[in-house]
């Protein structure tokens, strides 16, 4: 399938929803892997704002690419994040998408120290 590279270096990315563990079937729960390394998935919603239009993504990242406290509203930055076009059909009925992974999801104020109690 496509896979279509998306540049963040220009967007302002925030977190808009914490990260959760991808579920691949929801009727037993079970949590996605990666099918390469087997690493758990984890999914992020991100606030993505670009040339003064927002959107929010919900970004798949491996449990080893989530580093910092993502807590809403917390600035990030996206390492490797594609797109993939995907088109399924259902009881005859079409849907289609873009679905979008990223390598990590890194805090931008991971490195910032915090204030000290007096």
């Amino acid at each position: 399938m496509r896979q279509i590279p998306v540049d963040t270096s220009a967007a302002t990315v925030m977190v808009a929803q914490p990260p959760e563990p991808k579920i691949r079937d929801r009727r037993t729960g079970e949590v996605a892997t990666d099918a390469e390394t087997g690493a758990t998935l984890i999914t992020v919603n991100v606030m993505f704002a670009l040339n003064g239009e927002v959107e929010i993504l919900n970004v798949t990242v491996p449990e080893t690419g989530i580093s910092g406290d993502l807590v809403m509203g917390t600035p990030v930055a996206i390492t490797g994040l594609i797109a993939r076009p995907w088109e399924n059909e259902f009881n005859g009925q079409k849907r289609h998408g873009i679905a979008f992974r990223a390598v990590a999801v890194t805090s931008l104020t991971a490195g910032a120290s915090k204030p000290k109690a007096a």
